[in-house]
């Protein structure tokens, strides 16, 4: 696998991966529940985004950008990293954000104004046409934008989940251990596609399994299969390891807090005191949950936890609601 790909320095590696026994207790079942701790990539309290932006800011430096453009909900947790990124390399950030101004204020928000990124509103309108606007914008004035599309998902971020199997290998083989199967959400298709050229190329022998955080599974395919292919060419690879993709879990939709979230959310957090994200992790576990007492996941799994915690701030209510009916 092609290792010389430029980066820059935006995480603190290897992250934690360790046993959630208690968790696996409150499952009781046939399972041994592990987790792989994105949620502490480092800068600006982490998130899995942070591996793509290591090659992707590099990239933008390499060509001598000014400007780092992105996109996505007002709670994204991209956007944050983004600004994070931006901040950390020195250029000027700019985020298009699904929606208007007062949806949900808090949370990962206040955080991309801390980080001094500037913020746009694209109201109902397609996100990405609304980034090609302000993109065009900073051409016109001068400017070198590099525009990163919806989670980083492009061949260059995506390199970046190739990379983190391999250092999940490298740390499960030193204490000798292995997994039958690892679950992570999925929505943008970056994480998937590098998980399985990673797991490809070391010759794992599990199942990979991909909760949908919002797309089914037709749609998924359809953002995943040419973003695989063109990462795997881009690092020099054969073919990548097939996921098993659930689109069992959409719930009501991106963004809603549900019953399976919240019971997802609240079983993390009292069983091992890590905390979750009611929009992507929150979800994943709940598929992983519900997959495990179908009995279709047995023996050793390994979690992902792909960050995304700030959020929970901006889910005040909806967390009040749930544990009030608890």
């Amino acid at each position: 696998m092609k290792t010389d790909l430029p980066t820059v320095p935006l995480t603190q590696l290897p992250t934690p991966l360790h046993a959630l026994p208690r968790f696996s207790a409150w499952l009781d079942a046939d399972v041994e529940v592990w987790i792989k701790r994105d949620d502490l990539t480092g800068l600006a309290l982490g998130g899995n985004k942070l591996r793509k932006l290591t090659y992707l800011a590099a990239d933008a430096l390499r060509q001598d950008c000014t400007d780092l453009v992105t996109t996505g909900a007002a709670q994204s947790n991209h956007c944050r990293q983004t600004a994070a990124a931006a901040a950390r390399i020195g250029l000027p950030c700019h985020l298009v954000l699904r929606g208007e101004p007062n949806d949900r204020p808090g949370g990962n928000l206040i955080l991309d104004r801390i980080l001094d990124a500037r913020l746009y509103w694209a109201g109902s309108a397609d996100t990405t046409a609304a980034m090609e606007s302000v993109v065009s914008g900073l051409k016109a004035s001068g400017r070198h934008p590099y525009a990163i599309p919806l989670g980083g998902s492009t061949p260059v971020g995506a390199v970046g989940y190739a990379f983190a199997w391999c250092e999940m290998v490298e740390q499960a083989q030193k204490i000798g251990i292995d997994f039958d199967a690892v679950v992570f959400a999925t929505s943008s298709g970056g994480t998937q596609a590098g998980l399985s050229i990673g797991a490809g190329e070391t010759g794992w022998s599990g199942t990979l399994h991909g909760i949908s955080i919002d797309h089914n599974l037709a749609s998924l395919d359809e953002i995943t299969s040419d973003l695989t292919a063109m990462t795997a060419e881009l690092l020099e690879v054969a073919q990548p390891y097939p996921v098993n993709v659930h689109d069992a879990y959409l719930g009501a939709g991106y963004g809603v807090l549900g019953e399976v979230e919240l019971e997802a959310v609240l079983a993390m957090a009292r069983n091992e005191g890590i905390l979750l994200d009611p929009v992507y992790t929150g979800r994943a576990l709940a598929g992983l949950i519900d997959q495990v007492r179908k009995g279709h996941l047995r023996g050793r799994v390994l979690f992902w936890h792909t960050g995304g915690t700030p959020a929970l701030f901006a889910y005040e209510h909806e967390l009040r609601q749930g544990l009030r009916t608890e």
